[in-house]
């Protein structure tokens, strides 16, 4: 037989209607073939129901090409003989309940091994060599496509085939039995999951008062027998209290997902919940082909649903889009909250602003000073790396501690914050509301930059003046100031290097994030604040006062220290690969510039590079600042499920608020007055 499906459909079908095709198929349907053969031939019929040349219709094209195969088999009965005994042989050979059971859900229930699983099915191909239903179900159902004429199938049709399927010597077929054992399979393994200690010890008490976990095996065995027994009224009671029991099971799962909105995220906790949530869905599926009257229309639309679920296992994005979104939104709610302390929305506030990234600017006056002397002690491209790359991280770092600010790393804290917004734009009041937003957003923008440049280019400026009045010689010589007109020109690569810089920005509010998760999530506050050998260390009092501080200044230290290391150590790690990547920070270049100044002296200002240098500054600020934030805007959006839809709305509002009032966005409004009689 296997010879005469390699001669005769190699590869899709050929041809069109004409009826030579599925002669063939007919003519090699064989009872007595291996089961690998019966099997490929199985998926060949499937081919030939799906491939078609004919413009699809009202109807799809594999409906009309079914029908048609009824009608041959009714005009043929001794291709119907051969065709029924292949497919009650198949109906009996295979495990249909491990397509029932286990199908779309991960073996091992963790995240690495459906990972796994994933590229297993992508890059490894199939065998119709198993008798395993859920494995054959890729070579039987390769393509998305299939579920939409699946679901299509009208009821004459359905009941013919149904009728093609069942034996004509007066057998009954068991066909309830798989879906049984499959209940059974199903329950045993959401009560594993619910009594998981990961889980168990996350779940609300009040839910789990009636145990609904120890139940689930038990009222599935019920249900089991009722139906083995043919008891139609016990069966009833027994499904309905087991739909009852999932209900309950899964709003156990959901008071795990409250808890982990107060105490941190665990993808691999949120994995398995979500198994656990879809294998009872399952359970409710395959009950419903139990107890329906009308069985193979509820078993039709359940072979669509699997036929989905197979496009959606070989897709590796949907795993990480879907276990990951959670976690992502932690993240940023975490970013969220540090961001809100970065928009001014008053004078008071934005008068802050100025001095604390007045601060910042003198501090990193000091850093491109370091930076110089680091690049003049001529140390190995990696060291030379890293030893900036700790200039940069202690001076963000000193900032942190003042509470001062660089104003780069404000827009990927304030995305998340201004994401929240967007939230509700549903109404002409809270678009208004968002447009508010914006305008405070970027003036509290544009009071860093002010305050960091503001300060950084006299503070370096005027050690070049006192180095050469003190020591005869600036601390920044003019060989390193011609480097410095050389590479930060307009001209050169500084704007994808300033944009690469945004990216840096954007992945340290990640790190941060991230690792303030993990600290809430293992509980390392209240380790320090109740650990028996901290305290005894401590003392009572200040191991409560450095858990709170971990508390709230974890994120802040991350952030920092990690982006100063990633504009060290990065540009040297992309040399080594062949790389040709660099960063340019808005203040840094600013005080570079004010070094080669101070060392080039007053003629400066004649050389064209310089005027390229300046012009570079503005260009290398706004792709910092837009990249880092459009980045965590954008994941932030994608985190709480938001979909601007009210685009066109949002962008009116803010162009009308530009022409009435433009000053806005530059100009802090007053102060709140307070209340008289205060």
């Amino acid at each position: 037989m296997l010879s005469k499906l390699k001669l005769t459909l190699r590869g899709p079908l050929p041809g069109a209607e004409g009826p030579w095709d599925l002669s063939a198929l007919l003519t090699v349907a064989d009872v007595n073939a291996s089961q690998p053969e019966r099997h490929l031939w199985l998926v060949r019929l499937l081919e030939w129901l799906r491939h078609a040349p004919l413009p699809q219709q009202q109807t799809p094209t594999p409906i009309l090409r079914l029908r048609h195969l009824l009608n041959v088999l009714e005009r043929n009965p001794e291709h119907e003989v051969q065709v029924r005994a292949v497919l009650r042989r198949f109906w009996t050979d295979v495990d249909t309940a491990a397509l029932l059971a286990d199908f779309g859900f991960a073996p091992r229930m963790d995240l690495i091994g459906e990972l796994g699983q994933r590229l297993r099915l992508r890059l490894l191909p199939g065998t119709p060599d198993t008798r395993d239903l859920a494995e054959l179900f890729y070579l039987l159902f390769p393509v998305a496509s299939d579920a939409d004429w699946l679901d299509a199938i009208d009821t004459p049709t359905l009941t013919r085939l149904i009728a093609l399927l069942t034996p004509q010597d007066g057998t009954r077929i068991d066909w309830q039995a798989p879906f049984l054992d499959a209940i059974m399979f199903l329950a045993a393994s959401v009560r594993a999951l619910g009594f998981s200690p990961s889980i168990r010890a996350r779940m609300s008490r009040d839910l789990l008062v009636d145990r609904p976990f120890r139940q689930l095996a038990r009222v599935a065995e019920d249900v089991c027998d009722a139906a083995e027994a043919g008891n139609a009224e016990l069966l009833f009671t027994s499904a309905q209290y087991l739909r009852a029991l999932l209900d309950t099971c899964r709003r156990c799962a959901d008071s795990v997902h409250e808890h982990l909105e107060d105490h941190g995220v665990s993808v691999g906790l949120v994995f398995e919940l979500d198994q656990l949530d879809r294998r009872s869905r399952r359970i409710e599926d395959l009950l419903t082909c139990v107890l329906s009257t009308t069985p193979g229309t509820e078993i039709t639309r359940l072979l669509a649903q699997l036929v989905r679920t197979a496009d959606e296992r070989r897709s590796l994005r949907a795993l990480f889009a879907r276990h990951y979104s959670m976690l992502a939104r932690k993240v940023a709610e975490r970013s969220a909250e540090t961001g809100e302390h970065y928009i001014t929305r008053d004078r008071s506030a934005y008068g802050r602003m100025l001095k604390a990234a007045a601060g910042g600017g003198a501090v990193l006056a000091g850093t491109t000073l370091m930076k110089f002397f680091v690049l003049a002690l001529g140390l190995t491209a990696f060291w030379a790396g890293f030893w900036a790359g700790i200039n940069y991280a202690g001076s963000f770092v000193l900032i942190h501690l003042a509470h001062w600010t660089v104003a780069t790393k404000q827009p990927a804290m304030t995305a998340p914050a201004m994401a929240e917004k967007l939230r509700d734009v549903s109404n002409d009041d809270a678009v208004e509301g968002f447009v508010d937003e914006v305008a405070h957003l970027i003036r509290s923008q544009s009071a860093g930059i002010l305050g960091n440049l503001s300060i950084v280019a006299p503070v370096v400026l005027v050690a070049q003046l006192a180095s050469e009045a003190v020591f005869g010689k600036p601390l920044v010589g003019v060989e390193a100031g011609a480097h410095v007109l050389d590479s930060l020109t307009l001209l050169g690569g500084t704007p994808l290097y300033a944009a690469f810089t945004g990216v840096l920005l954007f992945a340290s509010s990640i790190i941060a994030g991230w690792v303030e998760n993990w600290f809430v999530w293992h509980r390392l506050d209240s380790a320090i604040a109740w650990n028996p050998r901290i305290v005894a260390a401590l003392g009572r009092t200040r191991a409560q006062r450095w858990a709170e501080y971990w508390r709230h200044n974890i994120s802040g230290f991350t952030s920092n220290i990690s982006l100063g290391l990633m504009l060290g150590i990065v540009p040297v790690v992309a040399a080594f690969f062949g790389l040709p990547i660099d960063v340019r920070h808005v203040t840094l270049s600013t005080g570079q510039l004010a070094a080669a100044a101070g060392a080039m002296g007053a003629d400066i200002v004649k050389l064209p590079a310089f005027w390229w240098c300046v012009a570079a500054i503005p260009v290398t600020g706004l792709l910092n600042l837009s990249v880092s934030f459009l980045l965590a805007f954008k994941v932030a959006l994608r985190s709480r499920g938001i979909r601007l839809r009210d685009r066109s709305r949002i962008y009116r509002a803010i162009r009308q608020r530009l022409w009435r009032k433009p000053l806005s966005f530059i100009v802090p409004p007053r102060d709140a007055q307070p209340p008289r009689g205060q």
